[in-house]
């Protein structure tokens, strides 16, 4: 259970820097291509997909940290972020606009990041043969 705890605190912080990447950069990639890639880097779909795969993700790892270590602020953290991110997807057109959308992804990936980072931490500092496991694949 803790080496798929730290596999998915892992993936679930890739998808936070991911969503970042996308927010920042999108619009830069779209000033220098052409309107295909405009159409489908600015998609409001993508959004909708990195939330759809990082919310399962998150929750799970952040649900498998909780019941390895029982130490309830990170698993509370990484929800807030979480609900972050989710409101910057659905309220964004309406109440946020453009800018409050990318502070509110920042924020909230960069939440949800830490929370990962320290449910990865934990796990480390656990007495537990995961990490070896790791190591020498």
């Amino acid at each position: 259970m803790l080496k798929a705890q730290m596999n998915s605190d892992k993936l679930a912080v890739g998808l936070s820097t991911a969503c970042v990447i996308h927010c920042f950069f999108a619009p830069s990639l779209i000033v220098l291509s052409y309107s295909f890639l405009s159409f489908s880097v600015d998609s409001e779909l993508v959004h909708y997909l990195i939330l759809l795969f990082a919310l399962p993700i998150s929750i799970l790892a952040l649900g498998l940290g909780y019941k390895n270590h029982k130490e309830t602020s990170y698993f509370i953290i990484g929800i807030t972020g979480l609900m972050v991110l989710l409101s910057a997807v659905l309220f964004s057109d309406t109440l946020f606009g453009e800018a409050g959308e990318r502070a509110l992804t920042l924020i909230g990936s960069m939440i949800v990041a830490y929370a990962h980072y320290k449910n990865h931490s934990i796990c480390k500092q656990m007495e537990c043969d995961c990490h070896d496991n790791l190591k020498s694949n």
